[in-house]
C-alpha cells in the first residue's frame, strides 16, 4: 500500500470521527482489545451502511474490508474503497476469496467484516453466516467480537442525510479458536457454523454489557 493511499485513509477516518462526535457524539470502548499487530478478524454487528466507513474510522489498525463487486463498478465510490477493499460476490462465495482472504491474513493484515452477511432492518442480531467460522478455522487468527449501537439512528434505512445521534462502539476482548474442529470432533461444515454462532454470541453479550 502506498503512503499516499495511508494517509487518505487516515485522514477520511479523521474527518468520519469529527463528523460523528459533531452529529450528536462517539463512544469507543475496548479499543485495546485490538491486537497491535498479526492477522486479526474484527466481526461487528450491521445496522446500518455507515457501518464500513465507522468501523474503518474507529479501529485502531488500518482495516480491509470485503465489499459487494458491484460496488466496484460504481463512480466514485468504486475508486474510494478501491485502496481500502476487496470484491466479493455476496451470492456466492469464491473459493477464490476464501483464499486470498486467509492470504492477507496471514500476512498479518486486519480484516473487518460482518459476520451476519447483511444489514439488520429491525436492529436485532440477525444468525452468522458460515463464511467468518471457515476463515476462522483456515487462518487461526484471534477475532474481536465488536458491537455498533447507534448508527442505525444517525442513519435511518430510508434516510438521505445523517440525522442526529450518539454512536458507540465497543470492541470486546479477542477470542481464540485454535483447532476448534479437531477439538470438537466435528465435521467442518458443523465446526464452522459453530464458530459462527460463537462470535455472535459473543456479539450479543457485548450489547447486553453495553446496551442502551
Amino acid at each position: 500500500m502506498t503512503t499516499l493511499n495511508n494517509v487518505i485513509y487516515w485522514i477520511v477516518a479523521l474527518l468520519i470521527r469529527i463528523i460523528c462526535r459533531i452529529n450528536g457524539g462517539l463512544e469507543i470502548r475496548g479499543r485495546e482489545n485490538v491486537p497491535a499487530e498479526g492477522g486479526v478478524l474484527v466481526a461487528a454487528n450491521h445496522i446500518s451502511y455507515m457501518d464500513p466507513p465507522l468501523l474503518g474510522a474507529v479501529v485502531p489498525r488500518r482495516a480491509t474490508f470485503m465489499a459487494r463487486k458491484g460496488l466496484f463498478d460504481v463512480p466514485v465510490i468504486g475508486w474510494m474503497i478501491k485502496s481500502a477493499a476487496f470484491p466479493v460476490d455476496r451470492q456466492r462465495t469464491q473459493p477464490s476469496t476464501i483464499k486470498e482472504t486467509v492470504k492477507r491474513l496471514k500476512r498479518g493484515e486486519l480484516i473487518a467484516l460482518f459476520p451476519e452477511g447483511r444489514r439488520s432492518d429491525t436492529g436485532e442480531l440477525l444468525e452468522a453466516r458460515r463464511g467468518i467460522g471457515m476463515l476462522v478455522s483456515l487462518s487461526r487468527v484471534p477475532v474481536v467480537p465488536t458491537l455498533i449501537m447507534g448508527s442505525d439512528r444517525a442513519l435511518p434505512v430510508d434516510a438521505r442525510w445523517m440525522k442526529r445521534a450518539k454512536i458507540t462502539v465497543v470492541f470486546g476482548k479477542p477470542l481464540f479458536f485454535s483447532a476448534a474442529a479437531e477439538t470438537k470432533g466435528q465435521g467442518g461444515h458443523e465446526a464452522h457454523d459453530e464458530i459462527s454462532r460463537s462470535i455472535m454470541e459473543e456479539i450479543r453479550k457485548l450489547r447486553e454489557a453495553h446496551g442502551n
